[in-house]
């Protein structure tokens, strides 16, 4: 191995030196991280901060949540908490992390539960991962728990699995600059058990989230995700460790596979051994070109070839790369050594012996250099036909122009005139050397035809005015002969190398330009939520590089349509449609130029991923003939997989999301069914039951008895009636056909009316009214809004014990008139203080008996909502009980109530 390249491998790297220098001053992250809910997370931090507190370290608690569980509850006593602090929202008082609290406190270390957590509108952070990165910021560690649904990149995949989405995210770059990363890992029968045994959930809450989200399928998923982006951390970290300490690699902690291409027709099938390699050591995989002075005189069916071989690494799922170098085998393995791949894989010399002797052998001479590197020398016999796109591609447009000539000629007239002033002091041999600087110029200002030109002019401008005898083209002395043989073969060599270089830079410096833009467009791409977004951007990029205009067409009702354009054009004539829906159906391209269909008017390409095409882009200008030019066809490849995989991307959210939606109308479906079934049949039993009753036995029984009987009948039909009133009022809230009948009102009135019509459900309880007499009227639909106040007495009834008080209370402040209903239940617990509104939601009473139809409340807030009104639920703070506060404004030119009596 050459001295320089061992000098090279032996620094460290600048950017893992760069990494670590910004790590400096800031806190040590480590995370927690968990496959679910309830596998162990909040316990294993707070069992290592008492460790760590036993080290001597000051150790407080910024954010703990025990949800209930003793075990975890017992952790937390002998560590100091910090006071949470208390923000006023929506009328409830919620609690959050005091930020300035930890930081005026400063301990060593800092316990932070659920960093995924959102934080209350109003506070100095949105999220709590921001509020850690603060604590970090200021030399403070912090352990933090997360599960593995929370991360960003996972999102999708997760709600794929188990249809549902978590809303609460935190980004990659978060796990990536963890200092440490620890799996929580607990087996899906273990975790199961532990919800059975009552140490997760609420034993009826465990029943259900086992029969949905804890499913032993979706556990086992979520658990390989986990274990899988910790291994992805961790092979990030050690590989960060070794280039910050200069470690030359491979180390062998876990395998990488790396393969060499070129344009050969052997390079798809060493790309594909290179996949079966990777997924035989469930190892990732890179596919490499290593980019020579000898790449810029490729052909352009090599190009075609090469680029075909990296789209196939990409599509494979392998990342696919260039680099620039000088010798290939020495680069593959310097990017091996640095990248920690354990296994490079090349084909086999195909060269003739003679050849191999002279240029050398890649294949040789990474086996020579390899070290602990692995080196699969493959032999690549499936052979790939040709590259073809089946697109015939227009010839870039050779145009001979005069200008770089004119700049040769003028350089050559310049040295000419130099030489001239110079014959008087210097041997004629040297002024060749005058002539040789204006070849050179023209090399890299002009290229190399006008370089080669320079060189000819220069030659005979040396000979007539220089060499004896002057002003003929004859050459008198033998020496003369050899000096100018001499300069044109340095000149002509010398404008070689020069333009080679200069074309190099050209090329690099398009290919920076072009890399910019595809890495712009996939920026874009990756900002959009919506198809049309895409299609949009999708559509003016590939016109804005390619100068051509652009239709992009999907599928619809089995046809295939224009979705968008740029300039914006839908109008196709038959034989584009034709072309179109041809392109589309058999993933080919069809239409102008190509080898189907070549009378339509645009080219239509495929969008297509590494499954199936997702659409067809239509090409077209004003030119004449074929439309791309090689380097154009393969601009267009790199565009097009960008915008379908995002176009992919944004049909697999869709589809998540009617999963969801799906999932929950059968909920919703299963919830009705099972209502309808319990509340329907409970009071049509008492309704035959005492109806049978009065028909077979009225003779024989008590006035009192049947009167009794009659009594049941009534109340178990009102009862019937209420639960049908409410499916119907529940149709028309979800329907949108609920518009109220707006008048002004005194709430107190309709509190009047409410009781009444509830004056047999509160028989067992004290009704309290305290409205004033002053309100302000309120502009509402009276109908509607004694339906609320009937459904909240209700609610209290069921849930309050009997002889308890039911209070109505009322009064104006800044935001409006606030109605509140205060009972002295169990109150509700905090997890479902926004669900039960939700339809079919209901929370269970104490003896696990569910009351009602879950349908009363969510009526309540779509009756309040339609009338502009909020409806919220707290608890009491002076004693068990819940509180529905109903907020409703008041127009400006609103009347009150004392002046109308």
């Amino acid at each position: 191995m050459p001295d320089e390249r061992r000098d090279a491998e032996a620094r460290p790297s600048p950017d893992a030196l760069l990494e670590n220098a910004e790590r400096e001053g800031r806190g040590r992250l480590k995370i927690f991280l968990g496959a679910a809910p309830g596998v162990g997370k909040t316990y294993e931090m707070l069992v290592s901060g008492h460790a760590r507190k036993a080290d001597g370290v000051d150790v407080v608690i910024g954010v703990v949540e025990t949800h209930g569980r003793k075990e975890t509850q017992a952790l937390v006593d002998g560590f100091e908490v910090i006071p949470r602090r208390k923000v006023e929202y929506r009328g409830q008082t919620l609690e959050e992390m005091d930020i300035d609290a930890i930081l005026d406190r400063r301990p060593q270390l800092v316990l932070v539960d659920e960093l995924a957590h959102t934080n209350v509108d109003g506070s100095r952070h949105s999220k709590r991962y921001l509020d850690v990165e603060e604590v970090l910021a200021q030399g403070i560690d912090v352990y933090t728990t997360l599960n593995v649904q929370h991360i960003e990149s996972l999102n999708d995949v997760v709600a794929q699995i188990t249809r549902i989405r978590v809303r609460e995210t935190v980004p990659d770059s978060i796990i990536d600059r963890a200092d440490d990363v620890e799996i929580i890992d607990l087996t899906p029968e273990d975790l199961i058990k532990r919800l059975n045994e009552g140490k997760v959930y609420l034993p009826t809450t465990a029943k259900r989230a086992i029969e949905n989200y804890f499913s032993p399928g979706n556990l086992t998923a979520l658990r390989e995700l986990a274990l899988r982006r910790t291994a992805e951390r961790v092979d990030d970290q050690l590989l960060s460790h070794m280039q910050a300490n200069a470690i030359s690699g491979p180390w062998g902690a876990g395998d990488r596979v790396l393969v060499g291409i070129d344009h050969s027709a052997r390079g798809a099938s060493l790309v594909r051994y290179a996949k079966r390699q990777a997924d035989r050591l469930r190892a990732p995989w890179t596919a490499i070109h290593v980019e020579t002075s000898r790449s810029v005189n490729l052909s352009d069916a090599d190009k075609d070839r090469l680029a075909s071989h990296l789209r196939l690494a990409e599509q494979l799922g392998g990342e696919a790369m260039i680099i620039p170098g000088q010798g290939v085998a020495s680069d593959i393995l310097r990017h091996a050594a640095a990248n920690n791949f354990t296994h490079v894989v090349v084909g086999k010399p195909e060269k003739r012996r003679w050849r191999e002797m002279i240029e050398g052998s890649v294949a040789h001479e990474l086996i020579r250099i390899a070290g602990d590197i692995n080196v699969h020398v493959v032999s690549g016999a499936e052979r790939a036909p040709p590259a073809s796109t089946g697109v015939k591609t227009a010839p870039p447009s050779p145009q001979f122009r005069l200008q770089p000539y004119l700049l040769g000629t003028l350089y050559v007239s310049g040295a000419l005139a130099l030489g001239v002033l110079l014959d008087q002091f210097l041997d004629v041999r040297n002024l060749a050397l005058v002539f040789l600087i204006a070849v050179l110029t023209s090399a890299v200002t002009a290229g190399l035809w006008p370089a080669l030109y320079a060189c000819v002019a220069s030659a005979l401008a040396f000979n007539f005015f220089f060499l004896e005898p002057k002003y003929t083209l004859t050459i008198r002395d033998p020496e003369s002969v050899l000096a100018l043989v001499f300069f044109l073969v340095v000149a002509v060599t010398a404008s070689n190398l020069t333009a080679r270089v200069q074309r190099q830079a050209a090329a690099a410096r398009q290919r920076a330009r072009t890399t910019e833009e595809l890495y712009l467009f996939a920026k874009k791409l990756a900002s959009t939520g919506t198809l049309d977004d895409v299609l949009w951007a999708t559509a003016h990029q590939i016109a804005l590089m390619l100068k051509v205009r652009v239709v992009i067409l999907m599928p619809e009702d089995e046809t295939i349509a224009v979705k968008a354009g740029y300039p914006p054009d839908d109008t196709l004539v038959d034989a584009d449609i034709a072309a179109a829906r041809w392109a589309w159906e058999n993933n080919r391209p069809a239409g102008r130029g190509a080898d189907t269909l070549p009378g339509a008017k645009r080219l239509y390409l495929p969008l297509r991923t590494g499954r199936s095409a997702i659409g067809v882009v239509g090409l077209d200008d004003d030119r004449q003939g074929p439309l791309l030019t090689p380097e154009q066809q393969r601009l267009f490849d790199a565009l097009a997989d960008q915008a379908a995989l995002a176009i992919e991307r944004v049909q697999l959210v869709a589809d998540v999301d009617r999963a969801r939606l799906a999932a929950e109308a059968d909920r919703l479906r299963s919830a009705l069914l099972t209502s309808i079934s319990h509340d329907l049949k409970t009071p049509l039993a008492a309704i035959m039951g005492a109806a049978g009753t009065l028909r077979d036995y009225s003779a024989s029984m008590p006035e009192e008895d049947r009167a009794d009987l009659l009594s049941t009948v009534v109340d178990e039909s009102e009862r019937l009636n209420r639960f049908i009133a409410n499916l119907l009022d529940m149709t028309k809230i979800e329907s949108g056909a609920t518009e109220p009948n707006a008048s002004y009102n005194f709430v107190g009135d309709i509190v009047g009316t409410a009781l009444r019509r509830a004056q047999k459900i509160l028989t067992r309880h004290r009704a309290v009214v305290d409205i004033p007499a002053d309100l302000p009227m309120l502009k509402l639909d009276p109908v509607l809004f004694e339906q609320v106040l009937f459904n909240l007495l209700d609610n209290a009834a069921k849930y309050a014990p009997a002889n308890s008080t039911i209070l109505i209370r009322a009064r104006a402040d800044g935001r409006g008139v606030l109605l509140q209903v205060m009972d002295e239940g169990p109150g509700i617990p905090s997890a479902d203080l926004e669900r039960i509104f939700d339809s079919f939601y209901r929370v269970r009473k104490g003896d696990h008996v569910r009351a009602g139809t879950g349908l009363g409340l969510s009526i309540c807030r779509g009756f309040i909502e339609a009338m502009g009104g909020t409806i919220l639920a707290t608890n009491r703070a002076d004693r068990s009980g819940a509180i529905f506060t109903i907020t409703m404004p008041v127009p400006t030119d609103a009347p009150y109530a004392e002046n109308l009596t």
